[in-house]
């Protein structure tokens, strides 16, 4: 089916139409067009302020993993130290990636249902290890959690680790991301979740120390950063601009900045509770562990007892409920109900609640 009738997926989530109208013009070429830079300089300001920074911001075509991709064949050379500060599914892949390209990498191994608590043992490996590079997932969402980082933007300085590279696919748009007081220095994002945007660009807040490192590496493949770094300035990209893409990308920004930050937030933290609350109420276990931050937009749930994951999903499609399974460890074990961007929505959210109520009643 191509659309379900309460779409509660982790990503890509449902758009708005006023995402759907900007994209749906005939633009023209933007390698030609001053209209095309204009409105790339004014979405670069509109994500500076969803990263809460000063820093340059490079949008590349392609969902969001690319963003992790570029950032780590931007910034590394085989044999550079990485410390992977890993909670889920992405941390440990971001691990994966940083080794395929040669990087020594010593991994924080955490347990999928936790996130980031015992400062003593992150700052013991920094001063151990002495990285060039700190990956850290903000919002796992195959596990439904939120990792604090402030802490670990405090570290970063005193141990002058010269990169600090966050994945905030998740959770930009959706929660606080303080890119330049975290000390953030490569801060990754992704159109296709909190945003609304359909998954075809990937955004990054680069810090001036990113940039020198990226001068130093010279990548120069498709998925290189470096040449953005004159591209605005010159009015030449690496390859073809994505018009429609950036238009869609700064409509779905201006929406969350007309709501206001803040209220977005609170939006987003208000249904979140309400959705974990009314799942626990239901019968629901709920996956992170108590002492576990939970994310404000995703929320991860044991599949119940007595059903497969697949037989579960079925039901759930039967009666309009999209939802997302997990990945790694936790497929077949826990699902996921995606409450970001336009899905951050008390109806949608009470309907979606309502079939998983009447399903657990089958069940049971």
């Amino acid at each position: 089916m191509k659309t379900y009738p309460i779409p509660m997926v982790p990503g890509p989530v449902r758009v708005p139409p006023q995402v759907f109208e900007a994209y749906c013009i005939d633009y023209g070429s933007g390698d030609l067009e001053i209209e095309f830079l204009e409105l790339y300089n004014r979405t670069e300001t509109n994500l500076q302020k969803l990263f809460a920074t000063q820093n340059h911001i490079v949008i590349q075509t392609g969902e969001g993993m690319l963003a992790l991709w570029a950032a780590l064949k931007s910034c590394l050379l085989p044999g550079d130290r990485v410390l992977s500060i890993a909670s889920g599914v992405f941390g440990y892949g971001i691990s994966e990636m940083a080794q395929s390209i040669g990087a020594t990498v010593r991994t924080v191994n955490l347990p999928y249902d936790q996130t980031i608590s015992n400062w003593q043992e992150i700052e013991q490996a920094i001063a151990e290890f002495r990285p060039k590079m700190i990956t850290v997932v903000h919002c796992e969402t195959p596990s439904g959690t939120l990792n604090p980082l402030a802490e670990l933007g405090h570290l970063k300085k005193q141990y002058e680790v010269p990169l600090l590279y966050v994945d905030a696919v998740a959770s930009v748009g959706g929660t606080a991301v303080l890119v330049d007081d975290w000390k953030i220095d490569l801060a990754l994002g992704g159109s296709q979740k909190a945003l609304s945007v359909p998954p075809s660009l990937s955004f990054l807040a680069i810090s001036e120390s990113a940039w020198e490192v990226i001068d130093q590496v010279n990548y120069m493949g498709y998925e290189a950063l470096k040449p953005f770094r004159t591209a605005q300035q010159n009015f030449y990209f690496p390859y073809t601009p994505y018009w429609h893409g950036i238009a869609a990308l700064n409509a779905g920004a201006e929406l969350v900045l007309h709501e206001g930050l803040q209220a977005c937030f609170e939006r987003h933290t208000t249904i979140a509770e309400y959705c974990r609350q009314r799942l626990t109420e239901i019968g629901y276990q709920l996956f992170p562990a108590p002492s576990a931050i939970p994310s404000p937009t995703v929320t991860a749930v044991y599949v119940p007892d007595g059903i497969t994951w697949e037989e579960f999903d079925r039901k759930l499609r039967q009666r309009g409920l999209a939802v997302g399974g997990s990945y790694g460890p936790l497929a077949g074990k826990v699902f996921r109900l995606g409450h970001m961007g336009t899905q951050a929505n008390r109806e949608l959210v009470d309907q979606a609640l309502n079939v998983l109520k009447d399903i657990l009643g089958e069940i049971r």
